[in-house]
């Protein structure tokens, strides 16, 4: 999953504080304000908390001098994150001085790996709350007001939050993401996912395609399916142990929902994604030609310490195979550099192999060593920090020009966009994305949020397309 990193013309939010959706209008007595930091599934995971809390009485509100309850959903993949997150806390205990009443709590990885250090040694919090644990919020809401301090961390190996109705937090009403299954078991030495989010299990198809279905029913027009790794996507019907469901098999039945229901996922495994799911790509129009495939480091020795299960070469040829069965396929990566031992020569295989993959778009950031992970306890992070800077430098910059080149290529062309908004520079103009995922400015003129548009591109930016609406789509 993509977090808080260096980035060329990225589409992820962070630290965004949800309020009402722009239907809400409910009055509660009781209000929560939350912000959520880091990857797609924290966005979705606050989602799925608002829905609980909601059933409790509560109401969503913008305002933090009005809540009654001020969640953070936290991150803990990169230190930044944390100490952001620290940061808001010690804000946030400015306002409890002022409504000793007020409840903050913590969610997400965070929350499960500093559990003791943010409610004994530094009082910052009344209660934490791990991934797995949301159903619990009503029960410890109640108990942290009576003045206790409330933790439930446990991992479980059967939660997948399926039967629960996200409420979708400021909303844009055209795109949302829909969870397929929580966890990881691929255990990458950098990576502290899987200690924080437990195990692999999957959700039941059926509730994944009941809430893709009320989505376009209710009017959205894109959905992206989500998971730490989709393509190990595996549902098992316990009426009738014959029927198993891949990734493969669930993408189709998504795109089966509508024609015009776009399909995205994120995030696939170089070592997962198949074929077979290629070719369903290839088959449905509606399936984006986008994945986002992390590389992470273009050294085999470096790929070994980080445990990607892979060489540069099985990657180079994934890329090959994905270019051959899809030749319009755009593609993003996740690139780290200064991982522990990295040489300078590790380094220029990183930059060759951006060189061979011409990424579409890469979140891009130099280690930063995470404790309990497998590097933390196996390996020094002995690469210096001003050389870490100066390696990510050139990632950045190489990137840049690939993906200006990207963009150029595609003026002159006619894409089909699916307009999301309003532009945030211009009221006159709208945004949408192109199957690729490149977004697109173009005109308003009679087009509204929703709408497929042909647009021509006229111009684009390293990170944006510039054109002009030829009619709707």
């Amino acid at each position: 999953m993509v977090d808080q990193v260096t980035k060329v013309h990225d589409e992820t939010r962070q630290g965004e504080a949800y309020g009402p959706a722009a239907t809400e209008t409910q009055s509660y007595t009781k209000k929560f304000y939350i912000e959520s930091y880091g990857c797609q599934m924290n966005f979705n995971d606050s989602e799925i908390v608002a829905s609980i809390l909601k059933e409790d009485g509560f109401g969503p509100t913008r305002n933090l001098e009005e809540a009654s309850l001020i969640l953070l959903n936290t991150c803990s993949i990169r230190e930044k994150a944390e100490v952001t997150v620290r940061k808001r806390l010690t804000e946030f205990r400015k306002i409890k001085q002022r409504n000793p009443e007020l409840l903050v709590g913590v969610l997400g990885c965070m929350a499960e790996r500093l559990k003791s250090k943010l409610i004994e040694e530094e009082k910052l919090v009344d209660m934490v709350v791990g991934p797995d644990a949301y159903r619990t919020l009503p029960a410890l809401i109640e108990e942290a007001e009576t003045g206790q301090k409330t933790v439930n961390v446990l991992l479980s190996r059967e939660e997948t939050y399926g039967d629960i109705n996200p409420v979708r937090l400021d909303s844009n009403g055209v795109t949302a993401f829909v969870s397929i299954m929580r966890g990881c078991n691929n255990m990458c030495s950098f990576c502290v996912v899987p200690f924080t989010r437990g195990r692999e299990r999957s959700r039941d198809m059926d509730s994944v395609i009941k809430e893709a279905t009320d989505l376009f029913n209710k009017g959205y027009r894109e959905v992206t399916l989500l998971g730490q790794n989709v393509d190990s996507y595996y549902w098992v019907n316990p009426e009738d142990a014959s029927t198993v469901i891949t990734f493969a098999n669930l993408l189709e039945k998504v795109a089966q929902i509508s024609p015009l229901l776009r399909v995205r996922f994120s995030t696939s495994h170089p070592k997962d994604i198949t074929d077979e799911v290629l070719f369903v790509i290839a088959k449905y129009e509606n399936i984006c030609n986008y994945i986002h495939l992390p590389v992470q480091s273009g050294s085999t020795r470096i790929l070994q310490l980080m445990n990607r299960t892979y060489t540069r070469e099985w990657y180079m040829k994934k890329v090959d195979r994905i270019r051959e069965i899809l030749p319009d396929c755009a593609l993003s990566t996740d690139v780290i550099t200064g991982f522990c031992t990295e040489t300078e020569e590790d380094h220029q295989e990183t930059l060759s192999m951006l060189d061979y993959a011409r990424y579409d778009l890469a979140y891009m950031f130099f280690y930063s060593e995470r404790p309990g992970t497998l590097a933390a306890r196996r390996y020094q992070d002995d690469i210096p920090e001003d050389v870490k800077r100066r390696r990510l430098a050139e990632v950045v910059e190489l990137h840049r020009s690939h993906s200006l080149l990207s963009m150029q290529k595609d003026v002159g062309k006619t894409f089909k966009v699916l307009v999301e908004g309003t532009s945030k520079r211009s009221e006159e103009h709208l945004f949408g994305r192109t199957d690729q995922n490149k977004v697109v400015i173009f005109p308003k003129e009679d087009h509204k949020k929703g709408d497929y548009v042909w647009v021509k591109v006229t111009d684009c930016t390293a990170g944006t397309l510039l054109g002009t609406s030829t009619g709707k789509a």
